[in-house]
């Protein structure tokens, strides 16, 4: 079983030490005990909280495998923000978690310092967090809100370089096109690997329309 899981890691995420797929095996239990206390994430998710949530956070990095400094808004429960930390662990990288709910940012600074991850905590609101956090290579954001209003929390990085890696469902064909009504941006649509309705949404070049 421990073989099939450390493939399917590498598929998702490109190459990945042994020592780093050990350590989120043991996030995984870490996680599953924390969300019994804090409802991290929906109840119905957690039996298969390995590729609902841990392969379809580290397909990004297989996305953006030379992308360094990385940007998770609205972290939650880790996902993706602190899978991806795990693995720039193994790149040199650094991640930065910002997640206004208080006692999910307790969760996650309590893992990041139980694994000693290359990520930082912000227990702050998005928009209080722009002149703390310079611009990065990649900012993502799971399950936080539609796609016009990512581009809103998103967009002073975006639209100094950065580019947005957005998991999105069934329902992501009119949410891009309800977002154009106010955005121009460069899109490639990567199909999920773990969810066969979903897709991630690669955004860069954002600019306003006039």
């Amino acid at each position: 079983m421990s073989d099939a899981r450390f493939e399917e890691l590498c598929q998702a995420a490109g190459p990945v030490s042994r020592e780093t797929f050990s350590r989120l095996s043991a996030f995984e239990a870490h996680f599953r005990k924390w969300n019994r206390s804090i409802n991290l994430v929906a109840d119905s998710t957690v039996a298969d909280s390995w590729g609902r949530h841990i392969l379809d956070s580290a397909q990004l990095a297989g996305i953006e495998p030379e992308a360094r400094r990385w940007i998770d808004l609205g972290s939650g429960g880790g996902f993706p923000g602190l899978v991806l930390a795990f693995l720039l662990a193994d790149r040199s990288g650094s991640i930065d978690l910002v997640e206004s709910n208080r006692k999910k940012a307790g969760f996650l600074q309590a893992t990041v310092g139980q694994f000693g991850l290359p990520a930082r905590v912000f227990a702050r609101r998005i928009e209080d967090t722009y002149s703390l956090i310079e611009r990065p290579d990649v900012v993502t954001a799971r399950a936080l809100a539609s796609l016009d209003m990512l581009l809103d929390l998103s967009s002073p990085w975006l639209m100094a370089g950065a580019r947005g890696l957005f998991h999105k469902g069934r329902d992501y064909e009119r949410e891009i096109e309800e977002s154009a009504h106010r955005w121009q941006f460069d899109l490639v649509q990567h199909k999920s690997l773990v969810d066969p309705s979903g897709v991630v949404l690669e955004i860069s070049g954002l600019r306003r329309r006039d």
